[in-house]
């Protein structure tokens, strides 16, 4: 894969949680924080975990990890609209790095620690899958979520993206 696909894909990532979150913001709070049978326990609970991962990815890939991120499920924003802010600002961030990166850069190997502390190394190229893969596994599982609503979920497929932008 090349920098210009992961490029895509950054812009594609922060189109499609600007449209989730557009929809979830039109959710009661009540109705948004609600328990539901899901592994992150609510849509607020799951939203927290794409930003959670996120943070922790994009830390290691900048050499700049974030020291306040301790477990996976941590709520970092206990309300929406904080949340979506940082969302906004994470999505950002995420174009900016793959916009700054260069292919020798994209060539590596990154050498990381495991939220357990373990040592491991992994293609650049394959830590770059991930980030995207795991934003829409998740992502997915909060349109489900959002689909146990009032609220019509939106459409966020790739192809929608690719259409709908220059």
């Amino acid at each position: 894969m090349t920098l210009d696909y992961f490029r895509t894909l950054a812009r594609y990532n922060q189109w499609a949680n600007r449209r989730l979150y557009a929809a979830a913001a039109s959710l009661p709070e009540a109705e948004y924080l609600k328990p539901r049978p899901a592994f992150f326990g609510s849509l607020h609970g799951t939203l927290n975990h794409i930003l959670v991962g996120d943070r922790i990815w994009l830390g290691r890939i900048t050499g700049r990890p974030d020291p306040g991120i301790k477990a996976l499920d941590q709520i970092l924003y206990g309300e929406f609209a904080g949340l979506s802010v940082a969302r906004e600002a994470e999505d950002m961030q995420i174009v900016n790095t793959l916009a700054a990166m260069d292919e020798p850069t994209l060539n590596t190997t990154l050498r990381y620690k495991t939220m357990a502390g373990e040592s491991r190394e992994t293609p650049m190229r394959f830590v770059l899958g991930h980030l995207f893969n795991h934003q829409t596994h998740h992502r997915g599982q909060a349109h489900g979520l959002l689909s146990q609503t009032r609220v019509k979920p939106p459409p966020l497929d790739l192809l929608f993206f690719l259409h709908e932008t220059p």
